[in-house]
């Protein structure tokens, strides 16, 4: 602590009270004050933070950086806003000043912002784009000082394409900067942090110094209060809900928008004080709920995984988890909400409303029971994303070499020479002009992406489109188009923010709806996905083990002791075998249940295309198979079956952001490459599989 700011140390122990530093915190400030770059690890409420605040200002003192020196990058635009007072507090200890920037930021603060820049800037990803392509900023003068970026929610980055845009961007910045730059990452438990610190550093990896920085924790399944109970609907666990824990402050966590709704419906239905966060309401909305629970005694927020990356809500009594989550590490961020007060315990009720949803939360508490937890992966082949960066780096420069376009990113693959053939492809399709070995933005890009200032080139994932719902000129958030266009009797009533709305007036060509409160219910909540869905090979296969007869290590109630073991008796022996796998037939029916996930099962029906029913969507749990099938017929399938990607549907390469920018054929390789799981499949055929016929009922 000792090597910390004098005056930060004053404050840390006058303003905040603190007696000490956490251990993580005391182990962060050498390697972050010696400028090593660093991953640093902890459960949500760690203070990892402030781990890297307080020595990233003492540096930032010491060495008198002026100007925007510090990035602070989120994944979410709520975190920032909740971060921003604190950090612009820990700024202030030293005569210094953090600021946000983000899509909601006015006009007239960027301004500010670019005439009198900050010494922290916190804002995302996506933002940072604009930055460096937008003609308004001028961005070697407001980024050109950068020494440090902090990561927060890294993990929540690197796992998808939100995280190769994340890096594509550093290392342009680096070019801005004309410097290497600590790059700072904070993350809750993951599997593998050394390799996702080595991901963080991007092409700097092999040369600058680097730690993982993180506490000595008991394994994930260190003491906690888990409760596993099976309600079998919404409305049931509703009731359940409003009975239990009256008079405490509880969080609960859905899998979907619809689900959301529905239960923050159902609650206050039986006069429960409740509030609602998820993507699809409006900013406003969502703020006012988070604002309101924070406050509140006896209360309950209903909340997707917004949520779960660390927003304050202040003191929460109890978790509670309406089915469950698809990932170990989900529901470790989930369950760190949980008790963050002196004298409190770490819990979590799971309440299933299904029966595949009970053995879907019982195999991933028995994952987390082992100390389980899920590798962080980068998604593979992010071609659409080099196509969208060579775009992107275009407009920074204006105009870019022919031949020296690859060193923005500093040889970082596959932002590399490799990445030629999508080069040639832009400029014989109008993305890119070529003149005199120079390149220019094409009149094809202005036409695909040009609107509003390209801001279309500045974000990795695309969203579905909805449509804005208004009450007078308050937007309450926004609903899926097919709720507005669907076939349906009576009157048309929406589900939003937990009440139930009528719509007066469409605006289809504003994608507006208009509408007023009505107290019937009868309202619709829908949202469509562009997101590849489906359990992983290790989480099927846990479900597999409780079918089987293994018990995670939690309290079930009598209820889910009862379901488990109903579905044991019933379906386990037509679908698992201690033995191998099993094959069923009941009359045309064959499914060969493979339990190995949505990608495994995906890249299994390609490879065994002989023997496979091609007209199917793959499950989680099995592979439909031919009505004709012999286990000869299947012998020799197996015998000759080199592993092949899975086949792809047109429509899902459109759902690929910049799909257009690509070539069609390295469009649906990245697609294919992206849905495969080649060595979970090779693992299933390694096993082996039993014929089992399903006499009829």
């Amino acid at each position: 602590m000792e090597r910390l700011h004098p005056v930060v140390l004053h404050h840390i122990v006058n303003t905040l009270g603190w007696p000490d530093l956490r251990p993580m915190q005391r182990q962060a400030v050498a390697p972050l004050l010696d400028g090593d770059d660093a991953i640093l690890l902890a459960p949500t409420a760690g203070g990892k933070t402030e781990a890297a605040v307080f020595p990233v200002l003492t540096a930032m003192a010491e060495q008198d950086w002026r100007g925007v020196s510090v990035l602070y990058l989120c994944p979410l635009k709520a975190l920032l806003n909740n971060l921003a007072p604190r950090i612009d507090q820990y700024a202030q200890w030293l005569g210094r000043r953090a600021a946000l920037w983000h899509g909601d930021t006015r006009d007239s603060q960027r301004r500010r912002i670019r005439a009198d820049p900050p010494d922290v800037l916190l804002t995302t990803p996506e933002s940072l784009e604009s930055m460096l392509i937008s003609y308004k900023t001028d961005h070697a003068h407001l980024l050109g000082g950068i020494r440090t970026v902090i990561i927060d929610e890294v993990h929540a980055f690197a796992s998808d394409d939100r995280g190769w845009h994340l890096l594509a961007v550093l290392e342009r910045l680096t070019r801005v900067t004309g410097r290497p730059i600590q790059r700072i990452g904070l993350s809750a438990t993951v599997g593998n942090p050394r390799q996702l610190l080595t991901w963080l550093q991007g092409a700097s990896a092999p040369t600058r110094p680097a730690q993982v920085v993180a506490p000595e924790t008991a394994p994930a399944s260190a003491p906690a209060r888990i409760d596993l109970d099976y309600v079998g609907s919404i409305e049931n666990a509703a009731k359940v809900i409003a009975s239990l824990h009256q008079g405490e402050k509880r969080l609960v966590f859905c899998d979907s928008r619809a689900q959301v709704e529905q239960l923050g419906a159902a609650l206050r239905a039986r006069d429960v004080t409740t509030f609602l966060s998820h993507a699809s309401l409006s900013a406003e909305e969502r703020h006012r709920s988070e604002e309101a629970f924070a406050e509140a005694r006896d209360c309950v927020i209903v909340s997707t995984s917004t949520l779960e990356l660390g927003i304050d809500v202040g003191d929460l009594d109890r978790v509670i988890q309406i089915d469950s989550p698809d990932t170990v590490a989900s529901f470790l961020q989930r369950l760190g909400r949980s008790g963050r007060r002196p004298g409190t315990e770490r819990s979590c009720l799971f309440l299933a409303t299904r029966d595949h949803m009970l053995l879907q939360a019982a195999g991933l508490l028995y994952l987390w029971g082992q100390g389980w937890v899920e590798d962080v992966m980068a998604p593979p082949s992010p071609r659409h994303l080099v196509a969208q960066q060579i775009l992107a780096v275009t407009l920074q420069e204006h105009r870019v070499g022919d031949k020296l376009w690859s060193e923005q990113w500093n040889g970082l693959a596959p932002f590399d020479r490799s990445a030629e053939p999508i080069l040639r492809h832009l400029v014989n399709e109008g993305f890119l002009d070529s003149d005199n070995g120079l390149l220019f933005i094409g009149p094809e890009a202005e036409k695909r992406f040009g609107h509003r200032h390209f801001i279309e080139l500045t974000a990795s994932f695309t969203a579905p489109p909805q449509f804005t719902v208004l009450s007078g000129r308050t937007e309450i958030g926004k609903t899926d188009p097919t709720v507005l266009t669907e076939e349906r009797q009576g009157p048309r009533r929406l589900l939003l923010a937990g009440r139930t709305w009528q719509a007066t007036y469409i605006d289809w060509k504003r994608r507006r709806c208009f509408v007023e409160p009505v107290d019937h219910g009868g309202g619709v909540a829908k949202w469509t996905t562009n997101a590849i869905g489906g359990l992983s090979f290790a989480l099927t296969r846990a479900m597999r083990d409780v079918l089987l007869g293994a018990d995670p290590p939690v309290a079930l109630t009598r209820r889910a002791t009862t379901r488990l073991a109903e579905l044991r008796e019933k379906r386990a022996p037509d679908s698992v075998h201690p033995a191998g796998l099993v094959i069923t037939r009941s009359g045309d029916d064959v499914r060969w249940w493979t339990w190995a996930g949505y990608r495994a099962n995906a890249t299994l029906t390609s490879t065994l295309s002989s023997v496979s029913d091609q007209i199917q969507r793959p499950t989680d749990f099995y592979v439909r198979l031919r009505e004709n099938l012999t286990p000869e017929m299947w012998k020799a399938a197996c015998a000759e079956a080199p592993l092949v990607l899975p086949d792809i549907d047109p429509r899902a390469v459109r759902g690929l952001k910049f799909s257009a920018a690509l070539p069609d054929h390295l469009a649906t390789a990245t697609m294919a490459t992206r849905l495969a799981d080649l060595p979970a499949a090779e693992t299933v055929l390694g096993e082996p599989s039993r014929f089992n016929v399903i006499p009829p009922p």
